[in-house]
């Protein structure tokens, strides 16, 4: 999820709420080797992660109409994909509680602390976290949901993680793919960063994924619940 809101005392919160000690040291000294140069730019940063933490967040992403549209349930097992500091990841874990499992992939080092942190403060004994790279999410067989929110603009091959992510699914398994409108206000990146549907059908498509269902979640938000194309189910 990304924000494109500024502030120091909104950055301030972000580095004591998910943030080690000496972050800004740790950040100059693995970014370099955590990301390709040219893909720091996009990336959302860890200094950052208080910009999540909005009040009014859950009224607006609402994860609880997501889930639902993914059909994850009490014993779901599912992946948390590009969890930056594990907002959705925690709300993840609640649903799926004590027998299901929560895989929460980042490619940022600094993200991956985050999560620990997170879950070990929430006391959750139910969330594994991945350490993925741009080309490979890491994430293991047998999922029953992939879920992908406000990462697919940053992706260096979405096509690649669409890929991963469908290898990661039961045969009947759900990717959701969650992002911004179109056009400028509320939050999310700028404009010019933005992805839309027909953008997410194409890469879908070259995946070997079919679109189950188009979700509208206003104001800000749509969502794709993507499928494995019947020729890929039957060979699993």
């Amino acid at each position: 999820m990304k924000l494109s809101i500024a502030g120091t005392s909104v950055l301030a919160a972000a580095i004591s709420l998910s943030a080690p000690p000496a972050l800004p040291a740790l950040l100059k000294q693995s970014s370099a080797r955590s990301v390709p140069a040219k893909q720091k730019a996009r990336l959302f940063s860890p200094l950052d992660l208080g910009l999540l933490e909005g009040a009014d967040r859950d009224q607006w992403q609402k994860p609880e109409e997501i889930m639902d549209a993914l059909k994850i349930a009490e014993g779901s097992v599912v992946a948390d994909l590009g969890a930056a500091g594990g907002w959705f990841t925690v709300r993840l874990a609640r649903r799926v509680g004590s027998h299901g499992l929560v895989y929460a992939e980042d490619i940022q080092p600094l993200m991956i602390e985050a999560i620990k942190r997170r879950v070990q403060r929430e006391n959750l004994t139910n969330v594994r976290t991945v350490l993925g790279t741009t080309k490979d999410s890491r994430l293991p067989r047998g999922l029953d949901a992939v879920l992908i929110v406000g990462t697919y603009h940053e992706m260096e091959d979405p096509v690649t993680m669409l890929q991963n992510a469908a290898d990661s699914l039961k045969p009947q398994g759900l990717i959701g793919v969650v992002d911004y409108l179109p056009g400028a206000g509320g939050p999310g990146p700028d404009p010019d960063q933005r992805v839309d549907q027909e953008t997410v059908v194409r890469g879908a498509t070259a995946a070997n994924l079919q679109v189950i269902s188009r979700e509208t979640i206003p104001p800000f938000m749509f969502m794709l619940v993507l499928g494995k194309a019947p020729a890929a189910r039957g060979s699993r």
